[in-house]
């Protein structure tokens, strides 16, 4: 099992942290001033109004639920994943484990047309709802990188969004499973999803009505992100910090199991296209806050990525 990093010792239970609640309906420039504040206090936020109709969710979830609650020889079906497919218990491909079943998808239609024939009973049904769900949750993601760019000024302000944009875009979706744990309790937690950051641009997020995500705040404390179904959680990935030149910081957080309740997430990984060149616009670069990490491409940093373990640091080997 992912061993979490503790609580200092002695320190109180934390709260559960109250993120940033933004309301894409206001007035733009608002909007984006206060975008740009929560990335760089937070890292993560929630938004609401957010225009991802209910009808769209709801029919995600119920096809990821219709497959997390097939017979273990049916879901093996789907898998390996290598990457892509059914996964369970193993993270990746260097040792991390957790309390999760998955489902990783490629976005591109026909991966995910491919992929549905071993996931569903009726693969053109699933293929359409996540189509749908994903250009909803890809929209958004666009719409929130743009509101980004202009919160910081930058001249071009697709710059961020462009590059999910792309149809060569390597954009990923995730379903996470986390069934109940008899082990999760005050003094024991079991870690369903190990700590980690994104390793992409931008991360869309949602959760049934279950708790279990928690950030990493000053003083490495864990603290709580309550569930909220009205509104989609936003995290910012390593690929963005680099590109705002550290302003935005992509925060470590984790996911554990319920004593009780199942919990099933939702997660747009918004990702440039492999070739894509990633570093800071010169509007973030000043003799003040000179360019942090070296020009890279998402292929490279994704390499990276997949040959370390999932708590480690990939920013770091790209500093200058």
């Amino acid at each position: 099992m992912v061993v979490a990093s503790p609580n200092p010792s002695g320190a109180v239970k934390p709260e559960a942290i109250e993120l940033p609640v933004i309301d894409l309906s206001a007035e733009r420039t608002e909007v984006a001033k206060l975008i740009t504040k929560a990335c760089e206090d937070y890292g993560f936020f929630k938004v609401i109004n957010h225009g991802v109709s209910g009808e769209t969710i709801a029919a995600m979830e119920e096809e990821g639920l219709g497959f997390f609650t097939k017979p273990d020889v049916e879901k093996q079906r789907a898998g390996p994943a290598t990457p892509f497919g059914y996964g369970r218990k193993n993270i990746g491909f260097n040792g991390d484990i957790g309390e999760v079943e998955y489902l990783l998808l490629h976005t591109n239609p026909l991966s995910v047309s491919q992929s549905s024939i071993t996931i569903s009973d009726d693969p053109q049904k699933f293929r359409s709802v996540v189509d749908s769900y994903v250009r909803a949750v890809r929209r958004l993601a666009c719409d929130i990188l743009d509101l980004m760019a202009e919160g910081l000024w930058v001249q071009d302000p697709s710059l961020f969004s462009k590059m999910i944009r792309d149809v060569e875009s390597d954009s990923v979706f995730r379903l996470n499973h986390y069934p109940p744990s008899p082990f999760h309790h005050c003094t024991s937690n079991a870690v369903g999803f190990g700590e980690h950051t994104d390793p992409q641009i931008l991360t869309i997020l949602r959760s049934n009505d279950v708790g279990g995500l928690q950030i990493c705040v000053a003083d490495a404390v864990w603290v709580p992100v309550p569930p909220d179904p009205t509104a989609f959680c936003v995290n910012v990935g390593d690929v963005l910090q680099a590109m705002t030149n550290g302003r935005f910081m992509s925060v470590r957080h984790r996911a554990l199991t319920n004593i009780n309740k199942p919990r099933m997430s939702m997660a747009y990984f918004g990702a440039p296209p492999l070739h894509a060149r990633v570093t800071a616009p010169p509007e973030l670069v000043t003799p003040h806050s000179p360019l942090l990490y070296r020009p890279f491409t998402w292929g490279e940093y994704k390499k990276a990525t997949y040959s370390l373990q999932l708590g480690d640091s990939r920013l770091q080997l790209f500093r200058q």
